[in-house]
């Protein structure tokens, strides 16, 4: 992500606002000056800016290396001394060679020592490649600390990084760390390294940059700011991220402030990536301060305690490494059993002796065969009644998406919301639905009996694809419930965070004034798209978990009752009568600090995280759980989940667990990261820009929702992506890329399948008829973001060929005028509660749609004269185009002419409930 870039002022122009050429090719200039060739394109994150400038770094020395002519660039204002001041402050906040290596190295370059210079150069990116094949050292060129630097870089045990904040000198900093060294043992799982800083600047920059880092040490010397030379985006974002602790800068040196100070780090680290372990390494008095900082410290050790600290951090990591459920599987697998049950697959035993499917086991490998059960035994458990390994790794899950309880799924996120709408919703209920939700709640809502009162989302005629439901429209229809004397009747709101297309609600500010209006509502968040989120310090607030946990701390404040009862004068009169709606539809409404949060959230692990497919999570933060849910849930929980489930899945789950809780920073940021250097490459190629367009906040969220005026926050900085954040109603995913193609002469169906997919083997998953969507995720590679620009480099030409042959006088097809989006018309009256408010009972009508002699098939053409004359058909069932997946019809709505002009140009292949020979089902009258 472009923050951090302490360096970027120090960095050569050109490359100040550029990310390096992972390779830089050496090349000559014109004037025969030795010079290396660079990318165009966005600022670069930290992670990637520090791996090519040492890239470019060994690129450009070895270029002096061979006499090739540009000594000049070893001038004070060359390209290399700027890159080594740069790379001596990021240094700072990683663990191993560090700022004396960078130090060194230009000292080295100064004598004229180049051979040397290049060695030391080598190493760091040997490193920082993670290579199996380091470079053979020359070792006239080596002391005694690199030499045992060496030796851990062939160490292949797991590495994690700690870090240490507390003013030190550069002798203590390298007895700290010979110390680490000298209390391994050959037999620890894990080795780590320390990263120390002097500062709670520095503290809070070395957690933003360096996802290794896991741990922290905070002793209480350590200083307020740094003395580094940090980017103004790195500064406001620092202050950011103590304003959202509510932490200060503390500037007395009495003892109490010595506490706040410590107490104000830790609020703020915790802030920013809970999942670090906090440790407290004090001198005197530590019992007292045990006591009174037990709860942000999971511990806190006197200053000699080294070998306890070690331990400690070992140990911690060893529970963040475990993984219940897939150890209980290798176990399972590695043991000799006779099977006799019916499972003939197990144990490979109807296949391994097969005369002609024994290319299975050759394809997945024997493991799958072995670990492949329906016995409980062994320690595997029972996905229905878990007691054991599994019930531990679900445990786990919970702890790393800050929920109260978690619960796999291992038939998708369809059956998830499925199961939570059951365990909540009883017939006759009211839930506010999304329209354009995913179609697994409409029918969530079908089978519950409750009865469904649409939300609109904010359409996108332009791009032909549907927005958020803005607050607003949330709050009026809770108080036209509440005004018709119904509001006891709705239970639950269910949204869609992120929507497909990217777009993401504020939950907290959502919850709150819904529960302002009525204090006993259900949320139902899918997040099916935003599993990744909840381990980004930004993204982690929009996630249901994060901001229920918020919400509830912010409901204990004495802070929030104050501005509770001041509000209450405002929205009620003397004798208690509600304020008009327009008040409460103007203030930010405060809920009442005894409102219970009842959240629930769905995600499809398996498609943003590391999940075999059908892998999903059901999260839930309930504080009425034990009285009102618990049993509900389970027994929802057994009606949907399969007796049968793949246990595959599930250990994929297990371990998707383990990944993001010991290097989901790195990966979702290094995801957001090359998504907007897909923009940028965009935006900044003269033919892609001619040929495609990047829509941005600005085109996907109107201005009346966002308060920030940057269309792409993350390409400004994280501290502008922050304060968007923050503050704006509705934000964009920066992973998802929604570009517009209507210049290209094709629609997007067309371009999905006949070009990116069936001739370059690009994947994408919705297009509309003038745009197409790419998402990056954990898995993307800089490969895959370079192969797909040249993939649209390559389509951009040929669309420019096509269309100088084109006849100009017919529009192309992504220009051709899109019919309005239709909104939900209404339940019919057969159908609908009492013809005022908008819900209706859909299980009716969608059973009545099931006998045949009650529905009749019309094609379009027809139904289109029926309407024409009068008519008012009712539909016999759900029509949803796939993707996305919401239906444009469901059971008992009522058939409108904007409905049929959609369907008319409608291109997606697949229509579930639609049959394009028969046409709609239609109810009998």
């Amino acid at each position: 992500m472009p923050l951090l870039d302490s360096m970027r002022a120090e960095l050569p122009e050109g490359l100040q606002a550029t990310p390096f050429a992972p390779s830089p090719p050496d090349t000559l200039s014109s004037g025969g000056e030795a010079r290396l060739e660079r990318d165009p394109g966005m600022p670069s994150s930290t992670w990637r800016m520090r791996s090519d400038a040492w890239e470019y770094l060994r690129s450009a020395v070895k270029l002096l290396v061979h006499g090739s002519p540009g000594s000049s660039a070893l001038e004070a204002d060359g390209e290399i001394s700027r890159l080594l001041r740069a790379l001596e402050t990021i240094e700072m906040y990683w663990a191993g060679f560090g700022q004396r290596y960078v130090v060194e190295i230009t000292n080295l370059l100064h004598k004229g020592d180049t051979q040397a210079a290049l060695d030391r150069i080598g190493r760091v990116v040997n490193r920082i490649r993670r290579s199996t094949i380091p470079e053979t050292p020359r070792d006239q060129y080596l002391d005694e600390v690199e030499r045992v630097e060496l030796d851990d870089d062939v160490d292949s045990r797991p590495r994690f990084e700690v870090l240490i904040v507390d003013e030190t000198t550069e002798a203590d900093r390298d007895a700290i760390r010979q110390e680490v060294r000298q209390l391994r043992s050959s037999g620890d799982p894990f080795v780590y390294d320390y990263v120390i800083v002097p500062s709670a600047d520095d503290a809070v920059a070395a957690v933003l940059t360096n996802p290794n880092i896991l741990a922290v040490v905070v002793r209480p010397g350590f200083t307020e700011h740094s003395k580094q030379h940090l980017s103004r985006d790195l500064r406001e974002t620092i202050a950011l991220a103590r304003a959202e602790s509510g932490t200060q800068p503390a500037s007395a040196k009495s003892s109490l402030a010595m506490i706040q100070r410590v107490l104000g780090l830790a609020d703020t680290l915790a802030t920013l990536r809970p999942e670090l372990d906090l440790y407290l390494m004090a001198g005197a008095h530590i019992e007292d301060l045990a006591s009174a900082l037990t709860r942000r410290f999971r511990r806190v050790f006197r200053r000699e305690d080294h070998l306890e600290l070690h331990l400690t951090l070992l140990r911690r990591i060893s529970h963040l490494y475990d993984t219940p459920f897939f150890s209980a599987i290798q176990d399972h697998a590695r043991r000799p059993v006779g099977v006799f049950h019916a499972l003939p697959i197990a144990r490979g035993g109807s296949v391994v002796g097969s005369k002609w499917i024994t290319d299975l086991a050759d394809f997945y490998g024997l493991n799958l065969l072995l670990a492949e059960t329906s016995a409980t035994s062994g320690g595997l458990d029972s996905l229905l009644a878990p007691v054991r390994t599994l019930k531990k790794a679900q445990d786990l899950a919970a702890r790393a998406f800050g929920a109260k309880h978690t619960f796999f799924v291992t038939n998708g996120t369809s059956t998830a919301n499925k199961i939570v709408h059951q365990a909540l919703v009883s017939p006759n209920e009211v839930v506010l639905v999304d329209r354009n939700c995913h179609k697994s709640h409409h029918h969530a809502v079908m089978l519950t009996g409750a009865r469904p009162a649409y939300l609109e989302a904010y359409p996108l005629n332009e791009f032909a694809f549907y927005g958020a439901v803005p607050l607003s429209r949330i709050k009026q229809m809770l108080l036209d419930y509440r005004a018709a004397g119904r509001l006891d009747e709705v239970r639950m709101v269910t949204l869609t965070n992120c929507t497909f297309d990217g777009i993401v609600y504020d939950p907290e500010r959502v919850m709150a004034e819904c529960l302002a209006i009525k204090p006993d509502l259900v949320f139902l968040w899918d997040e099916a798209w935003f599993a990744f989120a909840a381990f980004h310090p930004v993204t982690r607030r929009r996630t249901a978990m994060a901001a229920a946990k918020r919400l509830e701390e912010r409901l204990k404040s004495s802070q929030h009752a104050s501005d509770y009862h001041s509000q209450r004068e405002r929205l009620f009169d003397a004798d208690g009568n509600p304020a008009p709606d327009e008040v409460w539809l103007s203030e930010r409404l405060v809920p009442a600090p005894d409102a219970r949060l009842r959240v629930y959230a769905t995600q499809s692990t398996h498609k943003t995280l590391t999940s075999l497919r059908q892998g999903s999570m059901i999260h839930v933060y309930d504080q009425d759980w034990v009285r009102e849910a618990e049993e509900p849930f389970h027994e929802a929980y057994m009606t949907h989940t399969t007796t049968s489930p793949n246990y595959q899945i599930l250990t994929s789950l297990d371990l998707g667990r383990r990944q993001v809780e010991l290097e989901g920073f790195e990966l979702v940021q290094r995801q957001l990261d090359l998504a907007t250097s897909l923009c940028q490459a965009v935006a900044r190629h003269p033919l892609l820009r001619r040929t495609f367009r990047v829509l941005t906040a600005h085109d996907l969220i109107p201005a009346e929702y966002r308060e920030g005026g940057r269309p792409m926050p993350l390409r400004d900085g994280l501290a502008t992506m922050w304060q968007a954040w923050s503050t704006d109603e509705f934000v964009v995913d920066p992973s998802r890329i929604t570009i517009e193609i209507s210049r290209t002469g094709v629609d997007g169906d067309t371009f999905k399948h006949d070009y990116l997919m069936d001739r370059y083997g690009v994947q994408v998953n919705k297009t509309s008829r003038n745009t197409v969507l790419f998402m990056t995720n954990i898995g993307t590679s800089r490969s895959a973001i370079a192969y797909l620009i040249e993939v649209l480099v390559k389509l951009a030409e040929r669309f420019e060929e096509d269309k100088a042959q084109r006849d100009p006088d017919l529009p192309l097809p992504g220009e051709v005028a899109m019919p309005p989006l239709p909104d939900f018309s209404s339940f019919s009256t057969g159908y609908s509660t009492d013809g005022q408010l908008p819900d209706g009972d859909m299980r009716a009508a969608f059973f009545k749609g099931q006998r045949r002699a009650a529905v009749e098939h019309v094609l379009i053409s027809e139904l289109r004269e029926r309407v024409d004359r009068g008519e008012v058909p009712v539909s016999g069932g759900f029509v949803t185009p796939y993707p996305p997946g919401f239906p444009v019809l469901v059971p008992g709505q009522v058939i409108t002419p904007e409905i049929l002009d959609f369907m008319a140009v409608l291109d997606t292949r697949e229509i579930h409930g639609y049959d394009p020979v028969r046409g709609f089902r239609v109810l009998r009258g």
